[in-house]
């Protein structure tokens, strides 16, 4: 077995076999994929009127960091996305981007990564490729993943679906992968321990839709944080969201280091968290369902949706701790380069 990816890994001969049979089939092996075909063909079930399908490209670094990894971060984030729709998440395709000298067991403990992911979430990776390209040309690792899931009928979620009087909620504690990353990156240290919130959150949807069926949408607030998905949100609706500062959910920990970096946590990046926006009578019941799930213990409602004034347009207001309220505004530029 290589040791590290070669050029020869990326070249279609017996080497790309090799590495394909090694690594990625031993990691994943679907029957799909044991093919061997250029496509994969799959059964669609006799209900599904719809699909769903997102596709999104990873290339944090660094590649392995407490919590997760590039692997697991880049089957939960397309996970999450296809499940946003309300649709069932089935299929994953995985492309690797590899640099000349990247370390094989690195690669092994990656594609490890993404299959336990996989079968938490109950998705299969069913098709993927693989490209090399020359040292000191990438960052050792790129990884693209796409996804298809399958809407039940009559499920219609979106931003566009706010209403005014609407309840916001978020499934948990905000700002822990941006700041793990970033501890990470920089060698931080902080008082307490903080790992990447990365988890798919598939099963949590489904769990809010049967308790909550008239829930609006969801939204995971990844780069630019709560303060860009909020804003979003009411661009699509054409509404006000206001949220209460003590409401949201922030760990100390990452609190304590935002304040140190200059950070505001609202702005910080999530890979396990959502925003789900449900209608005011049922807002007990998807937050209950939220508090029933493993990755929503830390669920809280957090805000409301109100009739914007057509004079000014839709905005997200914060009312502050202090009683006072500013306006919540988008992420402008890089705030935490690279952390998906």
């Amino acid at each position: 077995m290589d040791t590290t990816v070669m050029l020869g890994h990326g070249s279609g001969g017996t080497m790309m076999k090799r590495i394909i049979d090694e690594v990625f089939f031993e990691a994943y092996a679907s029957d799909e994929l044991l093919r061997g075909d250029d496509a994969a063909v799959l059964p669609a079930p006799a209900e599904c009127e719809r699909l769903a399908f997102s596709t999104d490209s990873f290339v944090v670094t660094p590649h392995f960091f407490p919590g997760g990894d590039i692997g697991r971060l880049a089957v939960c984030g397309t996970v999450n996305d296809v499940a946003t729709s309300g649709a069932v998440p089935r299929y994953l395709s995985c492309g690797f981007v590899l640099e000349e000298g990247y370390p094989i067991e690195d690669l092994e403990r990656i594609c490890a990564s993404m299959a336990a992911c996989a079968q938490e979430a109950g998705v299969r990776l069913v098709t993927g490729d693989t490209k090399v390209v020359n040292r000191g040309h990438g960052d050792g690792v790129f990884i693209n993943t796409s996804g298809i899931g399958v809407l039940a009928p009559g499920v219609e979620l979106g931003g566009a679906q706010c209403r005014p009087g609407d309840k916001v909620l978020v499934t948990g504690t905000l700002g822990d992968h941006g700041i793990t990353i970033m501890s990470c990156r920089e060698s931080l240290s902080f008082s307490a321990d903080l790992e990447s919130d990365a988890a798919p959150l598939n099963h949590l949807i489904a769990e809010v839709l049967a308790a909550a069926p008239h829930t609006r949408c969801f939204r995971d607030p990844t780069r630019g944080g709560l303060a860009s998905t909020l804003n979003e949100l009411a661009a699509q609706s054409g509404t006000d969201i206001t949220v209460e500062e003590d409401a949201v959910p922030v760990k100390p920990a990452v609190l304590g280091a935002c304040e140190m970096l200059g950070y505001d946590p609202l702005q910080v990046a999530n890979e396990g968290k959502m925003v789900c926006v449900v209608s005011a009578d049922e807002a007990d019941a998807a937050l209950a369902a939220m508090h029933a799930n493993r990755y929503g213990t830390d669920a809280a409602v957090i805000g409301s949706v109100s009739k914007a004034q057509p004079e000014r347009g839709p905005k997200v207001f914060l009312r502050t701790a202090f009683g006072g309220t500013r306006i919540l505004d988008m992420l402008v530029g890089e705030q935490l380069p690279r952390i998906c």
